[in-house]
């Protein structure tokens, strides 16, 4: 009996693994002006719906809203964006649509 031992080839291709991240976009909040909502109605909405929005911060952007025609209350992910512009618009605030940042 004779047993014979063969070498297979080996190739050792190099692959590129290098693993492209991409980002998903952002979104922005765009509350307008209008003739209906009072200040003070636009600042309470952005505390209680906008995360982490101080009572300063919101009647800074109230403000801009009323005397620059809108303001851009928040910036994030999609789905996030979805939810407070729903709930912005269920209180009535005029807003502009969903846009990417």
């Amino acid at each position: 009996m004779m047993i014979v031992a063969t070498q297979s080839p080996t190739s050792t291709k190099e692959r590129s693994t290098q693993l492209v991240r991409k980002l998903y976009p952002n979104f922005k909040i765009i509350v307008l002006n209008d003739d209906f909502n009072t200040f003070e109605h636009v600042s309470k909405c952005l505390i209680k719906y906008i995360p982490a929005m101080s009572e300063e911060r919101a009647w800074e952007l109230t403000n801009q809203v009323h005397f620059e025609g809108l303001a851009i209350v928040w910036v994030g992910p999609q789905e996030q964006a979805e939810l407070y512009h729903a709930q912005l618009k269920q209180e009535q605030l005029t807003m502009a649509p969903l846009e990417s940042a």
